[in-house]
């Protein structure tokens, strides 16, 4: 979770400005250099580097930002095992670090790194880095250096940990479909992603365009009063309204799940750049699990089954009430059935009870 941070003025106008960077073009290197550029004003630094990994080859990187002598990268798969910000980071990943976490002073200045850098007449003497672990097989990484034995401030550490979040959000979206938006059908490519059911927004909440199935899987997994023609439905609405209206609100909102005893629905939010305009890409995927124990129904009446069943969907009481035509009340009652004839004592333990039966 980001840290809570209060930006002075100066701070405020340089992160607008680098979030505007950021969701101003697919094109990673454009993307990462802007956002490089702006990172340096709030964060001084003599030297830097910011780079997404080659799927594949956790030691290979394009190297969007190489403010450093080009012969240090030549032959950085043979430098990799023995770079010291690397190792750290690797270990640490989404956390800001500083060379005095990494290594002791003594033991950074007999590196290999520390010493090829003196070789290449530089002086890294002090660093701060992260690692952006963005998907499962590629990362991305940012590393600031200094030529003086000046360390980076707690203040410093705690803007880069800030922006953190929002440079791999941008950097992931690049990713994706930067490629694609480079050729133009940057929307068409989004919405043919296999495995995956995608919704194109304008906040707060327009759909502009959706695959195929969409429609369908927005049917199964949300209330009628939920839905509304030409919009999010309401829950993913409030997640995504909630993303855009908090600091540094180009970064990736948190994924919104849903769970059922068939299975749960996972959608992630990703920003989205197209013609200057920022969009966000909805991406929704269905997971499925075994169904609830034929005991169960059972133990329970028709009525009874239909009310779990929407609580394993994460309805609440009064959208239940909405779907099944009764009050919150009369739905409150049968819960407490269900709880009683099942043994638990709550809309938690109902859920953990059908995942472990299932």
């Amino acid at each position: 979770m980001r840290s809570p941070i209060h930006l002075t003025a100066r701070e405020q106008r340089i992160t607008w400005e680098l979030l505007e960077l950021l969701h101003g073009s697919l094109d990673l290197h454009e993307v990462l250099r802007g956002a490089y550029g702006a990172l340096c004003k709030l964060v001084p630094a003599d030297h830097g580097a910011l780079c997404v990994s080659l799927p594949g080859h956790p030691t290979a990187y394009d190297w969007a930002v190489a403010d450093l002598p080009p012969e240090l990268f030549a032959g950085y798969a043979d430098l990799a095992p023995h770079d010291f910000v690397r190792s750290a980071v690797i270990a640490r990943p989404n956390m800001v670090l500083r060379d005095s976490e990494m290594l002791p002073r003594d033991a950074i200045e007999r590196s290999v790194m520390y010493r090829r850098s003196r070789e290449l007449g530089m002086r890294l003497e002090q660093a701060m880095a992260v690692l952006l672990a963005i998907e499962p097989d590629w990362h991305g990484g940012i590393t600031l250096y200094r030529d003086r034995r000046r360390p980076f401030s707690d203040r410093e550490r705690a803007l880069l940990q800030h922006l953190a979040p929002s440079i791999a959000a941008a950097t992931r979206a690049c990713r994706r479909l930067g490629d694609s938006a480079r050729r133009g059908d940057a929307l068409e490519a989004a919405l043919r992603r296999e495995g995956v059911e995608v919704l194109v927004v304008a906040p707060p909440g327009s759909v502009l365009a959706r695959s195929a199935g969409a429609e369908a899987l927005l049917e199964r997994w949300f209330a009628p009063v939920e839905r509304s023609a030409g919009t999010l439905p309401s829950p993913l609405a409030g997640a995504l309204g909630a993303a855009a209206a908090a600091p540094g609100s180009g970064a990736e909102a948190a994924p919104w799940t849903r769970r059922t005893r068939d299975g749960h629905l996972r959608v992630d939010f990703v920003p989205f750049v197209e013609q200057g305009r920022l969009l966000w890409v909805v991406e929704l995927r269905e997971g499925t699990a075994a169904a609830a124990p034929a005991a169960w129904r059972g133990r329970l009446t028709d009525r009874q089954v239909e009310v779990a069943e929407r609580v394993l969907r994460g309805w609440d009481n009064a959208l239940i009430a909405e779907d099944l035509g009764c009050t919150p009340a009369t739905i409150k009652k049968h819960l407490q059935r269900v709880y009683d004839a099942l043994g638990v004592p709550s809309r938690a333990a109902l859920m953990v009870r059908a995942t472990e039966r299932s």
